[in-house]
């Protein structure tokens, strides 16, 4: 005979005689602990002064913050899933204490009351990972990654179009004022043109309206009167178009018109595997063993104008620059290196050609790295001994305004050299252009990567940075912010960094 089933008891409907308290249902070492633990342990006064006070009461703004922390330590991005969230996760509600609030609360919260002041929370926390023995603030590893802006894919503005455009406007303007000179001069009037540069939406109104002047009551081309009601109309309108989005462009190349502050780059991570360009900002982070230091957003798509404004903001945390900066070939350049000598900085970064001079096995004979240098003489020696004398120096400014320069050499004859052909391609005689101070820069960069300390640095850093984005992109589902315009994305990795901390710490 089959044995009968035995099954443990189950009454759904049953009344607790004593109810449990949340904190019973959540295990020992679950990260929600470490959360209010660290968020109940850093000064908030900061976020409590962004409230004016009176009224009806507030949700406790500590509350809130430990909430958004553990949503994202939790890969919840979305205040009304964060809303659902604190009505049916226990974590959520021992959390907030049983409180309730609902996703524009959240939203308000974390888009106005922590601007400006998430950085000084999330440097806080930092120190008391410095403080434990977790971090430290001397060695650090500098990388950095594109991520997408909540922005429509087709919605740009380049600022080459803008160009061309405001070029078309002026000539067709000119072909109009070229044409009104020659009808008045038919006529016999006097007619003396005014100059109507640089061109405004003011002095395009002003210069149409002259022509029209001229040109009324008298024998015009049908297109030309065509083309003058719709410059009418449309010119000084487009000009103003023009000059708003000039502002908005701020010196960058591009800009979407759903989301301003991003820019159009090409992003790595795309479904179709062909780096198509989307509206996206340039995410820098500072590490220490995989903990988050320090962070920024920047526009520009290059990351070797980024090192600067990240490392300032880096001292404006913790009044201190780093001792030792660890970096890639994409932050090597004469502005950078410049920079971190005279805030005493060592720099441990690669320049452009540092990996391919390891591999060759030969050296090119003729570069300009095996030519000889007569520092008394201000010339250099060709392969065949002859000097080369300097013949002009030229001067190139960086996206920051850096100046750098180039000074060239020329040799005197090539043309009967037995090494024609092989020691250069150009026509005529060598001329090579050197930048003195970056060459004696990189003499000391690829010393500094050579030794034992160097080689050390160079194996530490793609296993230090480069896992963090891997954990946020991969493990975290974070391709994409949610919140547009700069000041509201930073707040919000501002957050995500603050949960990777955490997260880290409790592991």
């Amino acid at each position: 005979m089959k044995p009968k089933a035995i099954f443990k008891d189950y009454h759904p409907n049953q009344l607790f005689l004593l109810p449990p308290s949340l904190e019973e249902l959540i295990p020992n070492n679950h990260p929600v602990f470490v959360v209010n633990q660290v968020i109940d342990s850093i000064e908030i006064n900061p976020i409590i002064d962004t409230y004016k006070g009176g009224g009806t009461s507030s949700y406790h703004p500590r509350m809130l913050l430990k909430v958004l922390v553990y949503s994202y330590l939790c890969n919840i991005y979305s205040s009304r899933k964060i809303e659902c969230a604190l009505k049916e996760n226990i974590q959520f509600m021992w959390l907030s204490g049983m409180s309730q609030p609902d996703h524009n609360t959240i939203n308000r919260f974390r888009s106005e009351r922590l601007r400006n002041v998430l950085k000084n929370i999330f440097a806080e926390v930092v120190m008391l990972l410095v403080e434990s023995g977790h971090v430290s603030l001397k060695d650090v590893y500098l990388d950095g990654t594109k991520i997408e802006a909540n922005a429509n894919r087709y919605s740009f503005v380049w600022g080459n179009a803008i160009k061309t455009n405001k070029n078309k406007l002026e000539q067709q303007l000119n072909e109009l004022w070229a044409y009104t000179q020659q009808i008045a001069k038919q006529e016999g009037d006097d007619f003396t043109p005014d100059d109507f540069t640089p061109i405004s939406p003011e002095k395009v109104k002003e210069t149409i309206a002259k022509i029209d002047k001229v040109l009324k009551d008298k024998p015009v081309d049908k297109k030309i009167k065509q083309k003058l009601n719709y410059a009418k109309k449309h010119w000084p309108q487009n000009l103003e178009k023009y000059q708003q989005q000039e502002s908005i462009l701020a010196g960058r190349n591009s800009f979407s018109k759903t989301d301003n502050d991003a820019t159009f780059m090409r992003m790595k991570e795309d479904h179709m595997l062909n780096g198509q360009l989307k509206p996206g900002y340039n995410v820098q982070i500072s590490t220490h063993d995989q903990f988050i230091l320090s962070y920024s957003l920047h526009p520009n798509p290059t990351d070797t104008t980024t090192l600067s404004k990240h490392i300032e903001l880096f001292y404006n945390l913790y009044g201190q620059y780093p001792k030792h900066l660890i970096a890639d070939a994409g932050y090597g350049s004469e502005e950078n290196y410049m920079y971190c000598n005279r805030n005493k900085i060592t720099p441990f970064i690669k320049y452009n050609y540092f990996d391919k001079e390891k591999k060759q096995q030969k050296k090119d004979p003729y570069s300009i790295e095996q030519l000889t240098y007569n520092k008394q003489e201000d010339c250099f020696y060709c392969p065949m001994g002859h000097p080369m004398k300097r013949v002009g120096t030229k001067i190139r400014f960086t996206d920051n305004g850096y100046k750098q320069y180039y000074f060239q050499y020329q040799a005197e004859s090539c043309l009967n050299c037995p090494l024609n052909g092989e020691c250069h391609k150009q026509k005529g005689n060598r001329v090579i252009s050197v930048n003195h101070n970056l060459f004696l820069l990189k003499q000391n960069i690829r010393e500094l990567l050579n030794s034992e300390k160097g080689l050390y640095y160079r194996k530490k850093r793609p296993v230090d940075v480069e896992p963090v984005f891997a954990n946020i992109k991969q493990n975290k589902s974070f391709r994409r912010f949610m919140l547009r315009g700069k000041a509201k994305v930073e707040i919000e990795f501002g957050l995500l960094a603050l949960a990777h901390n955490l997260k880290k710490m409790t592991a």
